[in-house]
């Protein structure tokens, strides 16, 4: 059954897995607040455990807020896990509000033994948007924010450094279309460097909670968006009725050129009922699709995990998820 707290709602998600057990982090808000839309300033970061990606434990929570004044502050959002010599590593979005109402977000790490308690870095943060290649102001659905959230981080496997695909937006062209996926470069996971973005912009305002997976011998860069999001060109170049849930991106090399296979999203319809999908080695060892509820049927907000849906790649290498 779906992961669903009584008391908090959940959203964006990322996993761990160690052996058997996978971990699930993920933002979280209380249901004591009412409005759904203001969960995004009251975000923490919850934690459970399964075994079968459908019952699952809750374990105490991961990781808070900073206190007043420091980079994270105002909420921490979308991040990662990846281990490296036999600690574990955190990468989240911190959020903290500047003196002109900028929402400003940038990318920290916290560190784990045992995935259950972390300690946030020292230096942090410890990835920012370059401004040579990355928009410092935008115009967001919460109030103008510099977009720079939800990293998603991976050792290169031909050449051993590490690589960081971040949501981010270029400085310009239109103002729906600036979406990019952003890059960034390090050899410890600590020192980074921030890149020109793998991906090109024109189709959305933003392309959220990247994922890079490889199925065969293609790479598929799962992003999520929402039906508001799609920018004009997108409308009009592909005459399609805009959606919001998860697409994708493919490439050859981890690192792109990455390309659309399909316009048609992989999990989408108008009010992208699912979001933040994840393609995740099922404990059969097949691929599945995991999201999050977003909203029901009558239009309410849910805000839970759901099950596991069966994927197959086609002839074509186009992905799709058998709906249940």
């Amino acid at each position: 059954m779906p992961l669903r707290l009584p008391n908090r709602w959940i959203w964006d998600f990322w996993l761990a897995r160690d052996g058997k057990d996978y971990h699930a982090f993920y933002l979280q808000a209380p249901r004591s607040l009412g409005d759904p839309a203001l969960r995004h300033f009251n975000a923490s970061i919850g934690h459970a455990v399964s075994q079968d990606l459908r019952e699952w434990c809750p374990l105490p929570d991961a990781l808070r807020p900073g206190p007043p004044g420091a980079w994270d502050d105002h909420a921490v959002w979308t991040g990662c896990v990846i281990r490296y010599d036999g600690l574990w590593y955190m990468f989240y979005t911190g959020v903290h509000t500047s003196e002109d109402d900028l929402i400003e977000q940038r990318v920290g790490l916290a560190t784990s033994t045992d995935l259950e308690n972390w300690r946030k870095h020292p230096d942090n943060p410890l990835i920012e948007a370059d401004p040579r290649y990355y928009s410092r102001r935008d115009p967001g659905t919460l109030g103008p924010e510099r977009v720079w959230r939800d990293p998603w981080v991976f050792r290169h496997p031909k050449t051993g450094d590490f690589h960081a695909l971040i949501t981010a937006s270029v400085a310009e062209g239109p103002a729906d279309g600036r979406g990019v996926v952003a890059h960034a470069r390090s050899d410890d996971l600590v020192s980074w460097e921030a890149l020109p973005p793998l991906t090109e912009p024109g189709d959305f305002y933003a392309l959220e909670v990247p994922q890079l997976t490889e199925i065969g011998d293609r790479y598929y860069l799962l992003f999520s968006t929402w039906a508001e999001a799609h920018s004009a060109a997108r409308r009009e170049g592909t005459g399609l009725e805009p959606v919001g849930g998860t697409h994708y991106l493919v490439a050859e090399d981890p690192l792109g050129p990455f390309r659309f296979s399909t316009h048609e999203f992989l999990v989408g319809d108008p009010s992208g009922s699912l979001y933040s999908g994840k393609l995740v080695e099922g404990p059969d060892g097949h691929p599945c699709f995991l999201a999050w509820r977003n909203f029901a049927p009558d239009g309410s907000f849910v805000g839970e995990l759901d099950d596991p849906l069966p994927i197959s790649v086609g002839d074509g290498g186009n992905l799709r998820v058998e709906r249940i």
